[in-house]
């Protein structure tokens, strides 16, 4: 019988690495573990904070209740079902996401990338960002990975949309995964779209809990 998703537990010990990586990724202040979840300042215009809870709880209706300001997200690792009844009306379930990890290598060979492109590699700061660009030196596709432990921490994976459909983003899953392995570390989490779920799940990562975001929309937006 296949398992309800909804149903899942995120293991908290996972949820503390991956946003300790999630920090890195991003150059942020690290997370403060504060009333039930992880406090992160952002510090953007469109996000200022971000609280992250490993399971749904009433710390996170004491959040919501407390918090009148837009650009302030909750971020559970629980199904909308759980989440969204429990919160005052003013706040807004934003699409799904899931928590995914990886425990072992990655499925598939290692492809080379098209003609046309090369990979261009940046670190700072703990941080490795991987571009791939096209001939006139433009980001065609890029991700990052952060090393918090041993677990490895994979973000921000895109590719621009005039380069899709050539297998640039899996080739750089790929890329980040070969750091990885040269570090000596075996495990790594990311939190998906719908999309990025479609492309990782073929390469062996697997769904660890549902991920469910919640706003107050800016009525001037």
């Amino acid at each position: 019988m296949a398992i309800d998703e909804r149903d899942l537990k995120a293991d908290p010990a996972i949820v503390r690495t991956w946003i300790e990586g999630w920090a890195l990724t991003r150059q942020v202040a690290a997370p403060v573990f504060e009333n039930g979840g992880y406090r992160v300042e952002v510090g953007l215009p469109d996000q200022v904070r971000r609280y992250v809870f490993s399971e749904y709880s009433d710390w996170v209706r004491q959040h919501a209740e407390a918090i009148s300001e837009t650009a302030i997200f909750l971020k559970v690792c629980a199904p909308r079902e759980l989440v969204q009844p429990n919160l005052p009306v003013r706040w807004h379930i934003q699409s799904p996401a899931f928590m995914m990890l990886l425990s072992g290598p990655m499925q598939g060979e290692t492809s080379a990338l098209p003609d046309g492109y090369v990979y261009h590699h940046q670190v700072y700061d703990g941080v490795t960002i991987v571009n791939v660009l096209d001939r006139g030196g433009e980001v065609a596709a890029t991700g990052r990975i952060s090393f918090p432990g041993d677990l490895a921490v994979y973000d921000r994976i895109s590719t621009h949309e005039n380069h899709r459909r050539k297998g640039l983003g899996r080739s750089v899953m790929k890329r980040l995964e070969m750091l990885s392995r040269e570090k000596g570390i075996q495990r790594a989490a990311l939190v998906a779209t719908p999309d990025g779920r479609a492309l990782y799940e073929p390469l062996g990562w697997q769904v660890h809990c549902l991920y469910t975001t919640a706003v107050i929309p800016d009525a001037g937006a």
